[in-house]
C-alpha cells in the first residue's frame, strides 16, 4: 500500500489568480487549464525568502526555523503548489518514496496507527511518498522496495523481516533502538526511564509500598528499558520487586491470567504496573476476580496511554509516549540523513508525560 502525498487545490481566487493571469479589470486572460502550475520560485517569491530555503521548509529539512516553515508551508497553501516528482526523481535518481514497518499483529493498536499517521504527516510536508511493508515473509534483497529510506517501529531482534531490512543496506531510522546485531542509521526513542520512573515516584507517594511490574517478555529495547527501570527504582527505595512477563503480543487472556496470580502468589501487592499497550485493561477482571478494588486497595497503571485507558472505569494512569510525534520525528530523522542535513548514527529522545487518573487513587474528575 503507497499512502501518496495530497495534493491541495489551487487558489484560483483574489490577487493570486490575477497576478498569473495577467492582471485584473483588463482583457480576460487565459483559461485556468492553460496557466501553469505554481513553482518552487513561486512559493519562495510569495513568502519572501530564498528558493532553497523554501525548498527545504518544504522537505522538512535544512536549519530553517519553524516560523520560516510556517510561512512557506502556508505561501504554498495559498499557491496550490505541488512539487513536480516525476522531474525531481529524474534529476537525484531517488524514488521520493519511504516504506514504515510496523508489526503486523500491532497493527490495530492505537499506540501504532497514531504513530502511522505521525510519519505520514511529516512525509507529506517533506514532500515524499510512504509505503507500507508487511510483516509477512522476509523479503529477498532483489525483492526489496524501491524506497529510499527506511522507518521500522519497535523492531525487535528475531524478527526475519525486520532482520532483512535492516541489512538492506538503505537508511533505516528505528522507534527505539534495535538490539539486533545490526546498527541503525538513525534512532528516535521516547524517554522512557524518566516516565516510568516518574510514574513508580507517582504511586509511592500514593501509598503503594509493594508495586508489582507486568512486564512484557519482547527483545524490544521498550520492554527492557521499563523492567531494567523498574529494578532500579525499587533497589533505590529499598523495596522488593516482582515481576511477572507474558508474551508480546499476547491474547487479553494471558495477562489476565498472569496478573490473577501475581496476586494469589504475592497478596502484599498494592499496585500493579502493565509494560504493555492495553494490558492494564485487560487485567481489570483478574484483578475484580481476586477481591480487589482498583484505585482503593489496589492501584494500576499502564506504561502506555491511549483513549481506552481514559474511557475505562476508573480511567487508568498511564504514560503518554506521544505517539504521534514519535511517527513525525523519525519521518523528520529520516529526511535530514537522506538530505546529508543529519549524520548518520543520530540519536534523539522523546520526552514523554505521566497522566495520572482514578486508578492510582486520585479523585474521579
Amino acid at each position: 500500500m503507497v499512502i501518496r502525498r495530497p495534493r491541495t487545490t489551487p487558489d484560483t481566487s483574489g490577487s493570486n489568480r490575477a497576478n498569473r493571469s495577467g492582471g485584473s479589470g483588463g482583457p480576460a486572460g487565459p483559461r485556468s487549464d492553460d496557466i501553469p502550475p505554481p513553482t518552487i520560485a513561486d512559493v519562495a517569491r510569495e513568502a519572501a525568502v530564498s528558493r532553497t530555503t523554501a525548498s527545504d521548509a518544504l522537505r522538512g529539512q535544512g536549519r530553517v526555523s519553524r516560523a520560516t516553515r510556517d510561512a512557506v508551508e502556508a505561501a504554498a497553501r495559498r499557491l496550490g503548489y505541488s512539487p513536480n516528482r516525476n522531474a525531481r526523481s529524474l534529476r537525484t535518481s531517488v524514488t521520493e518514496t519511504v516504506a514504515l514497518h510496523i508489526p503486523e499483529f500491532l497493527t490495530s493498536a492505537e499506540y501504532y496507527l497514531s504513530f502511522v499517521f505521525g510519519v505520514t504527516e511529516q512525509a507529506a510536508r517533506a514532500g515524499l511518498n510512504v509505503t507500507m511493508i508487511s510483516s509477512g515473509h522476509p523479503p529477498h534483497r532483489a525483492a526489496l522496495p524501491q524506497v529510499d529510506g527506511l522507518v521500522l517501529c519497535d523492531p525487535t531482534a528475531g524478527d526475519p523481516v525486520v532482520e532483512a531490512l535492516m541489512n538492506s543496506g538503505l537508511p533505516v531510522v528505528t522507534a527505539e533502538r534495535y538490539v539486533g546485531g545490526k546498527e541503525s542509521t538513525g534512532v528516535v526513542r521516547p524517554d522512557h526511564e524518566t516516565g516510568t520512573v516518574e510514574l513508580l515516584d507517582h504511586l509511592r507517594d500514593m501509598g503503594a509500598v509493594r508495586p508489582a511490574l507486568l512486564a512484557c517478555d519482547s527483545t524490544a529495547e521498550r520492554a527492557a528499558t521499563v523492567l531494567d527501570t523498574y529494578r532500579r527504582w525499587c533497589v533505590r527505595n529499598g523495596l522488593p520487586d516482582t515481576v511477572h512477563k507474558v508474551p508480546f503480543g499476547s491474547p487479553p487472556e494471558v495477562p489476565r491470567a498472569e496478573v490473577a496470580r501475581m496476586l494469589a502468589g504475592s497478596p502484599e501487592t498494592d499496585a500493579v504496573v502493565c509494560a504493555a499497550d492495553g494490558a492494564a485493561v485487560t487485567v481489570l477482571p483478574g484483578i475484580r476476580a481476586a477481591g480487589r478494588t482498583v484505585g482503593k486497595d489496589l492501584l494500576l497503571a499502564s506504561c502506555v496511554d491511549s483513549t481506552t485507558m481514559r474511557l475505562t472505569d476508573p480511567p487508568i494512569t498511564a504514560i503518554d509516549l506521544r505517539p504521534r510525534d514519535l511517527g513525525v520525528e523519525c519521518a523528520q530523522l529520516l529526511s535530514e540523513i537522506l538530505s546529508g542535513h543529519s549524520p548518520r548514527g543520530t540519536v534523539r529522545s522523546l520526552p514523554v508525560a505521566l497522566n495520572t487518573r482514578a486508578s492510582t487513587g486520585l479523585p474521579r474528575p
